[in-house]
């Protein structure tokens, strides 16, 4: 088979592992001609590539980012986007496309192959770990322990001066990462997209554990938060250009009203893009790499128009359209029974 391979939406932890997955297990099982196109859809459209060969993606599984770039947008940002991804897979006489994306990367490739039927599988990728269908995504376990990383050196200074340190973590519509950066990191709170805070509950935790004799006091916030309305002015947010709110800055806010509502100095930490940079952790280079052979052998088994999926364990595939506009939040229950015990 030829076979095109592209990353799409933003870089995470073990791109590079899955590239390097897909291109061994295709030369030495199948015999596979592989091209890498360039910067997401935008090389794909330009048919802008480079072949990738066994000695290509040698010592790429800890190397972070990705070697063919990646972008957002698609085809549909432009009219004529769907034929030139068309053109693309006849004029390189491509037999499949391998699609390592997010959320967004995976509904267009789902939009593609249902209006075109071209040969498409995908590989979820995304440090916030809501792509729907999978138990993880790889890249949520690398962000995870940067953010506990960071957590553990934080407490040393926050007890140091008596400090509130207000931690904002990645996590637009979901808060994977800051509940368990928060849960391995100790937290005092922890607050998450998928459930409305109220600052005053917040100051009130802050306030007790104050009391009960500790003197300092993380609150680990995901980006996407949002107050109980009429609780707390919202920052203003630039859009993107999508017309999504672009999200970071609320720490800032809600370490202000804990200090000017407790008494007790806030300082903000904006982990940002370091969460998603560097080298991905073992978890998961192995599940790169299990993502990578299992597309390969996915395409070759006519699986076309699925996805790669860990459930329970074990890699499987599952249909692009049962995958596509769904959310996959955090485990409400997990959030509060152990916030029960530990939070406030």
């Amino acid at each position: 088979m030829r076979i095109g391979i592209m990353t799409g939406g933003g870089d995470c932890p073990g791109l590079n592992a899955v590239i390097r997955a897909v291109v061994r297990k295709g030369l030495a099982t199948y015999n596979d001609e592989f091209l890498g196109f360039l910067d997401s859809w935008d090389g794909v459209m330009e048919q802008r590539y480079v072949s990738l060969q066994e000695s290509d993606v040698r010592g790429l599984l800890p190397r972070g980012g990705t070697i063919l770039g990646t972008r957002r947008g698609s085809p549909y940002d432009t009219a004529d986007g769907v034929d030139r991804v068309r053109k693309c897979f006849a004029e390189q006489k491509l037999d499949g496309l391998i699609v390592i994306g997010g959320n967004g990367s995976l509904t267009v490739a789902s939009l593609i192959f249902e209006q075109t039927s071209l040969p498409i599988i995908g590989v979820p990728k995304t440090i916030d770990n809501d792509v729907y269908g999978t138990d993880l995504t790889f890249g949520f376990h690398t962000a995870v322990q940067i953010a506990t990383d960071a957590i553990d050196r934080l407490h040393t200074t926050a007890e140091s001066h008596d400090r509130v340190m207000v931690v904002e973590l990645m996590g637009r519509d979901t808060g994977w990462i800051a509940l368990y950066a928060g849960i391995a990191g100790g937290a005092t709170v922890i607050l998450v997209p998928e459930e409305p805070f109220d600052i005053s509950k917040v100051c009130e935790q802050v306030a007790n554990r104050h009391r009960g004799g500790r003197y300092a006091s993380i609150v680990v916030v995901a980006e996407g938060v949002q107050p109980i309305p009429g609780t707390m002015k919202l920052p203003e947010y630039e859009h993107d250009q999508i017309g999504r709110p672009r999200y970071g800055g609320i720490c800032v806010t809600i370490a202000q009203e804990i200090e000017s509502r407790t008494g007790y100095e806030s300082r903000v930490v904006q982990i940002g893009h370091v969460q998603r940079g560097g080298t991905p952790t073992a978890y998961d280079r192995i599940l790169s790499t299990r993502f990578g052979l299992a597309a390969v052998d996915a395409l070759h088994d006519g699986a076309v128009g699925h996805m790669v999926a860990l459930r329970s364990s074990q890699v499987t595939t599952v249909p692009l359209s049962e995958v596509v506009n769904k959310e996959r939040p955090i485990d409400l229950n997990l959030f509060h029974e152990i916030g029960s015990v530990f939070f406030g």
